[in-house]
């Protein structure tokens, strides 16, 4: 049968640009309408261990669980050094009784899995790998095992589609990287242990600051067990015994920017703005769908996630039918023009683009950015 999608022969450069080129998955576009001047500045200069500072820091931590939907029981900490700090603090912290079951499809699951075998050295992991464009068969995880994972593959545009393949009845933890899903995707909190993210991906925060969420389940572990490595101060969960409770009640454990603290609390003003976690995953998806449109009429352009079902809403890698060299040329031409700047693959994954596609991008720049990407892929195409 033959492909009903149509051959396009436009080659003339459009004219309307989007209003913001921005399609980085990280540090993400700023929410529509942002402005630097409205972010609050009497707590600069002010220690974060002020009341004032401190109250802040709360806010932070309970809009978080508000919009996200998180437990009221599970525990939310602002944690140093982005996603990667959150999680490797979850690691170092949490891992060590039970044997380890890594899924990784992507560059940073498979780093996940080099610094458990690696630096702490666990004795009893087995991994469970997918190349690029498709996820390992998830329904070998052992209930009985510790389980690593990332809910979004953020370079490679695959996302897990849901948690039915985690136990309810699970001894384990489930460790989940969550960095470039919450806020886009439903996560379902009873089936994750811990979960991490930062605050420059979906909301288009600042950078530095990580997130770590964590389930009774997990707090019984950290508070039962003692890791037999030696644990950097930034690492640490637990004294005496028992959980630091203060680090989830706006007390960190290093100095955070109040600044970036103010801007995301500017990000989750604007996510109850337009209906909450809802709001923002039905921007998300919209993104994506103007993309899937394009990718429906251009048969010279593909998606690399291989089934729709594991289709990332945020991160959405794209694959062309060109050289590597060629793709770049593409990449470079957008960037020149000011229509797509840093949609570039990431530099561990097959050559293609990748559009950040999450709720503070705009739909209408994602539109006026898709005859510029026809535009430029026949230039280059025939150069």
């Amino acid at each position: 049968m033959g492909s009903d999608r149509t051959v396009s022969t436009t080659k003339t450069m459009p004219t309307v640009k989007p209003a913001s080129p921005n399609f980085s998955s990280g540090p993400c576009a700023k929410r529509p309408g942002y402005s630097l001047s409205a972010l609050p500045t009497d707590l600069l200069g002010r220690s974060h261990r002020s009341s004032k500072g401190k109250a802040r820091l709360q806010k932070s931590i309970d809009d978080t669980k508000r919009i996200l939907g998180i437990p009221a029981d599970y525990k939310v900490g602002i944690v140093p050094a982005s996603d990667t700090g959150a999680f490797e603090m979850a690691m170092w912290s949490l891992l060590g009784p039970r044997p380890v079951d890594v899924f990784f499809w992507e560059s940073f699951g498979q780093g996940w899995l080099t610094d458990i075998q690696k630096q702490l050295k666990l004795p009893n992991v087995r991994s469970f790998e997918a190349p690029y464009g498709e996820l390992p068969d998830l329904t070998q995880a052992n209930p009985a095992h510790d389980i690593i994972f990332t809910w979004n593959g953020t370079t490679s545009g695959v996302k897990v589609p849901n948690g039915d393949w985690i136990s309810d009845t699970r001894e384990g933890l489930t460790l989940c990287d969550a960095t470039s899903a919450v806020f886009a995707m439903e996560i379902p909190w009873s089936k994750i242990d811990v979960a991490t993210f930062s605050w420059q991906k979906v909301l288009g925060g600042e950078g530095a600051h990580g997130v770590i969420v964590l389930s009774p389940r997990a707090v019984a572990r950290l508070e039962s067990h003692k890791p037999s490595w030696p644990m950097p101060k930034i690492f640490r969960l637990t004294s005496g015994g028992k959980l630091m409770a203060e680090i989830f009640e706006g007390s960190t454990i290093n100095t955070p920017s109040m600044l970036a603290n103010e801007d995301y609390l500017d990000a989750l003003k604007w996510a109850d703005s337009i209906g909450g976690l809802p709001g923002l995953i039905k921007r998300s998806e919209a993104n994506l769908a103007v993309i899937e449109r394009f990718v429906a009429s251009h048969p010279w352009i593909r998606f690399l996630a291989k089934t729709e079902a594991t289709r990332s809403n945020t991160s959405v890698c794209l694959s062309l039918d060109l050289s590597p060299e060629k793709v770049k040329e593409v990449v470079k031409l957008l960037e020149k023009e000011n229509v797509a700047l840093d949609c570039g693959s990431y530099k561990d994954a097959p050559a293609g683009l990748r559009f950040w596609c999450g709720a503070t991008v705009e739909a209408s720049d994602l539109e006026a950015a898709m005859p510029w990407l026809e535009w430029a892929y026949e230039k280059v195409k025939a150069s």
